[in-house]
């Protein structure tokens, strides 16, 4: 009996301290209930997979002889209407034979245009279905957040369109015959938003590769653009009437301006783009028929151009209006260029000349930087031939190093009415470049831009 009564007196002592010392603390030591558990986070919305649309599967056939048009227009209006992001896949190693197009929009979705095989256009004039325009082949029309991108081809059959009658001939003495003289730009994105294109190789375009009209966010992108040489009006990249432009790291070898700036665009930046044999980079022709021209904020840099008949070219007529300013070319290098920075307000086309007029679009803060290489001396390495009434302002020039290609003989710069200062010593020197600023500019409407 002793044992069991000591036990019970030890269990109760115990169970005696344990409620003492949970009576003595003090509330603020006692256990909160537990909270209730915390709402899971919500999941992060699902990214939907891009539905594929193979043009095979809607009806095109890809050996490069069957018209596969009918397949492509119906694969697109399928991608575009999807409600879902959509890849329109024309396929590797096959070749798709199609006529002139416009892919329309706008699309409900995302639309990935996406080429690993080839494209061809019809192969020359004679076999153009009669009634289709013959200015344009691949046409993007009210598309936005478009992508054409992938690893194919383009080929624009181009050669028999170069040889029309009424194209310049390849003889040295280059002359033309009257005749039909509409040949189809290759692609063009026409009143279209934030369309990115890259990757593609583009070969003998009939007439113009790209061609922006009316654009807003335009992304481009390791292009190939490949035409010869002598091919007639081959640019590889036009824009007009465009905004918010990027062009970079690009080889473009083609008959004509390699990018060429047209009327309306502003905020265009081109950069690593590798150029030539070709026209150079250009902005311009502008004020044609004495039409209003205004190009703003232009950047080309890190960039080459080689065995070309210009570098950097500003290009108007006589009797236009408007004005191109704050333009950079920074970082370019030249090889055996004719006439690596030109200016030259007096473009023409025709033989005779054009007559000179008192109105002329008003160039102004043009900045030229780090511009090296070597050039054909049959041609001045600077070349600044501005209006006669209203002359270019603001020109500046910075670490510009050019040597003729071959010899020792430098070509002597020219400047007609050209104001502006030379930051550093120039080869050759710039000593026609008028210093300061006119005494007056005449206003001929250059603050409508």
């Amino acid at each position: 009996m002793g044992l069991y009564f000591y036990t019970y007196m030890l269990i109760f002592l115990s169970l005696y301290i344990h409620c003492s010392t949970v009576n003595s603390r003090s509330l603020d030591h006692i256990s909160l209930a537990p909270s209730l558990a915390p709402e899971p986070a919500p999941s992060p919305e699902i990214q939907l997979s891009p539905r594929v649309f193979d043009v095979r599967s809607f009806g095109s056939v890809g050996d490069g002889v069957t018209d596969d048009t009918e397949g492509f227009k119906m694969a697109w209006d399928s991608a575009c209407q999807s409600d879902k992001p959509s890849i329109l896949l024309v396929p590797k190693h096959y070749s798709f034979l199609i006529q002139s197009t416009i892919f329309t929009g706008s699309c409900g979705n995302s639309v990935v245009f996406q080429i690993e095989g080839t494209i061809m256009a019809p192969d020359g004039p004679s076999v153009w279905p009669k009634g289709m325009s013959k200015r344009q082949w691949l046409v993007f029309y009210r598309v936005n957040g478009m992508s054409l991108q992938g690893g194919g081809v383009i080929d624009g059959k181009g050669e028999k369109w170069w040889d029309l009658p009424c194209k310049p001939h390849k003889g040295p003495n280059g002359t033309t015959l009257p005749g039909p003289c509409d040949s189809p730009v290759t692609i063009r994105f026409f009143m279209s938003t934030n369309v990115s294109v890259k990757g593609i190789k583009v070969k003998n375009s009939p007439q113009f590769n790209f061609r922006f009209d009316g654009c807003n966010g335009v992304h481009i992108d390791s292009l190939n653009i490949k035409a010869p040489s002598l091919s007639p009006n081959t640019d590889g990249i036009h824009i007009e009437n465009t905004n918010d432009v990027t062009i970079y790291n690009s080889l473009i070898s083609n008959g004509d301006d390699c990018v060429s700036i047209g009327a309306g665009s502003y905020n265009v930046d081109i950069k690593n783009i590798t150029c030539g044999p070709s026209h150079g980079i250009s902005i311009g022709s502008l004020g044609m028929r004495n039409t209003r021209a205004c190009v703003s904020n232009i950047t080309v840099t890190d960039s080459v151009i080689r065995h070309s008949d210009n570098g950097v070219r500003i290009k108007t007529w006589q009797g236009g209006f408007g004005s191109v300013s704050k333009v950079k070319f920074y970082n370019i290098h030249m090889d055996n260029v004719r006439n690596p920075i030109m200016i030259d307000q007096y473009y023409c086309q025709t033989k005779g000349g054009c007559r000179n007029q008192t109105a002329a679009v008003h160039i102004s803060d043009i900045s030229y930087e780090k511009i090296r290489g070597t050039y054909d001396a049959r041609s001045p390495a600077m070349h600044l031939g501005c209006s006669n009434s209203v002359p270019c302002t603001n020109l500046t020039f910075y670490d510009v190093e050019l040597m003729p290609s071959q010899g020792q003989i430098m070509a002597t710069p020219f400047c007609w009415n050209a104001y502006g200062a030379l930051q550093t010593l120039t080869i050759p020197p710039i000593f026609c470049l008028l210093e300061g600023n006119p005494e007056s500019v005449p206003d001929t409407e250059i603050d409508q831009c």
